[in-house]
């Protein structure tokens, strides 16, 4: 009888085999050689996932996808818009620095799936997690980037819940 651990391994076995089999399959093709290279490739890339990153209990909410992706992409223009446009201000008012906020992600990954995202700020991106909180590096703290981060932690909520099963 397997236990529920043993299913959660499995279920990220299976999961992440299949994500990486079709990546394979979309960038190198179908032909029988390289399909089977691919799956000794598949089960490297599998085995080193789940060492690295063991499975844990999280739940995405596929029906907020769609809406967050639109929402990403938006957000993606905005920050590549405004940091081309403070750095090639003829006079810079860039105010560099570093800040921290609070994340109602615990530690693990779904803040690290936040910390990914927060890339798509302008000028700002993780740098640590800490239990206490998040470091960022900002192009400019006298921009609201807790404000920022706090919008951007909401909306990735409604896709990836901040609480197991929720």
């Amino acid at each position: 009888m397997m236990a529920i651990g043993d299913r959660q391994m499995l279920g990220s076995w299976i999961s992440r085999g299949v994500g990486y089999f079709a990546l394979w399959v979309l960038l190198i093709g179908f032909k029988p050689v390289d399909l089977l290279v691919g799956l000794v490739a598949v089960a490297a890339a599998t085995w080193t996932s789940l060492a690295l990153l063991p499975p844990q209990e999280f739940r995405l909410r596929l029906a907020g996808l769609p809406r967050y992706s639109l929402h990403f992409a938006w957000q993606s223009v905005v920050a590549g818009v405004e940091v081309a446009r403070q750095a090639f201000a003829p006079r810079p008012s860039m105010r560099p620095g570093l800040i921290s906020c609070s994340s109602h992600y615990p530690q693990g990954a779904l803040r690290s799936a936040f910390a990914a995202v927060t890339g798509l700020l302008p000028g700002t991106v993780a740098l640590g997690d800490e239990p206490q909180g998040m470091l960022f590096h900002c192009l400019d703290t006298r921009q609201p980037i807790a404000d920022q981060l706090a919008r951007e932690e909401a909306a990735l909520s409604r896709v990836l819940p901040r609480e197991p099963g929720v």
